[in-house]
């Protein structure tokens, strides 16, 4: 019994395009599927017969070859390849493959794969961070063999097509109407074998060493800051691309600053005497320098001056931040006895106006009692 003609079997013309065919083969497979005519051996035949036809339609060279030599292009003896009737998974790997991450068609792993990203933690100093600077830092990672160029086989011979898969890094089992894919348990998937694997590093193409780089801190980097270095991961397995490199900055905590941002905050203790009577003080500055700071008369703890654009430098930005000085009025200790004298004076001579904000508390604090006792 002669076939039939692949287009009428899938219902199109001889001049249809990949898109027609595909919708009409998606229509006939579901209305022909097994799942949807149970026990029907015409259903199952014609179904059949539609990927049959499909599997030699959608290819531009298998097409072709049925166009001009008709079925006898794919029977053994006439130049051909004789195939039986096409798998469910093939058509459909072919339909829906977009669906599953790729662009159609059966889909294989390649024998060069990417190498791992690495992470690398980086501590600087604020002045490094305030200024900027290039550090050398050395990381352990992977490298291309030399000895191979990368291919994992002796002398830098490319790997060989895998003969159990020929190359697709998967194969196939008929259970019963069903194909069943599994990765090739010759090859573990890459497509591709080493007969003779490198001694060097035993045909994985890479080899360990510590690589020393230079990674340049740029000025106001800021904590947790993300460096990335494209390429300067571990090598890929047999000439694969390489993966990247993370530096991830930490800047190392401050004795006297405190930082926000771009912002500095630095708490200055300053004596009871200065507090009171007021004058001049000088600070250290995040730039190595000093700054001369005002102090008025009556000042009082957790007071607040502020230093425009004495701060950090503004990350990619431009400026820099501000830097907060913060009183601490220090109460005096070890007191000699003609100092302890002077403050007894002082403090009998003391009135609500030298002390307005204690004197304050203290009155609200005794009106309350009185209240308690009504």
């Amino acid at each position: 019994m002669s076939k039939q003609d692949y287009y009428d079997t899938l219902h199109v013309g001889r001049d249809a395009s990949l898109d027609e065919i595909k919708k009409s083969y998606r229509k006939l497979a579901m209305k022909y599927h097994p799942d949807q005519n149970q026990g029907d051996k015409k259903a199952e035949q014609r179904f059949k017969e539609i990927n049959e036809a499909y599997d030699i339609l959608k290819d531009d060279e298998k097409r072709g070859a049925y166009n001009q030599f008709g079925h006898a292009a794919f029977e053994e003896g006439m130049g051909g390849v004789h195939r039986g009737a096409t798998g469910f998974a093939d058509v459909f790997d072919d339909l829906f493959g977009e669906f599953m991450g790729g662009g159609g068609g059966t889909r294989r792993r390649t024998a060069e794969t990417r190498g791992s990203d690495l992470r690398y933690n980086l501590e600087v100093s604020l002045a490094d961070a305030f200024g900027g600077k290039k550090v050398q830092v050395k990381v352990p990672t992977s490298v291309g063999c030399e000895s191979c160029s990368g291919t994992g086989s002796a002398g830098g011979a490319q790997p060989s097509t895998c003969p159990t898969c020929s190359g697709r890094g998967k194969v196939r089992a008929q259970q019963g109407f069903f194909t069943i894919e599994r990765t090739c348990p010759t090859c573990s998937g890459l497509g591709h074998v080493i007969t003779d694997p490198c001694r060097a590093c035993s045909g994985s193409g890479r080899v360990h060493r510590e690589k020393t780089l230079a990674v340049n801190i740029p000025k106001g980097v800021e904590d947790s800051t993300r460096i990335r270095l494209s390429g300067e991961g571990e090598a890929g397995v047999r000439g694969g691309p390489p993966g990247d490199l993370y530096i991830f900055v930490s800047v190392a905590p401050h004795d006297i600053f405190q930082r926000e941002s771009a912002n500095i905050f630095c708490r200055v203790p300053i004596p009871m005497t200065t507090a009171a009577l007021g004058g001049n003080i000088e600070v250290p500055t995040v730039d190595g320098g000093r700054a001369k700071v005002t102090i008025p008369s009556g000042c009082q703890s957790a007071r607040q001056f502020r230093l425009r654009g004495k701060g950090m430098p503004v990350l990619q930005g431009q400026g820099r931040g501000d830097m907060y000085i913060q009183t601490s009025v220090e109460t005096p200790v070890n007191l000699s006895k003609r100092q302890r004298e002077l403050l007894q004076e002082f403090d009998q001579s003391g009135s609500a106006k030298t002390n307005p904000e204690s004197e304050g508390f203290f009155t609200k604090v005794k009106e309350l009692w009185e209240d308690l006792k009504d």
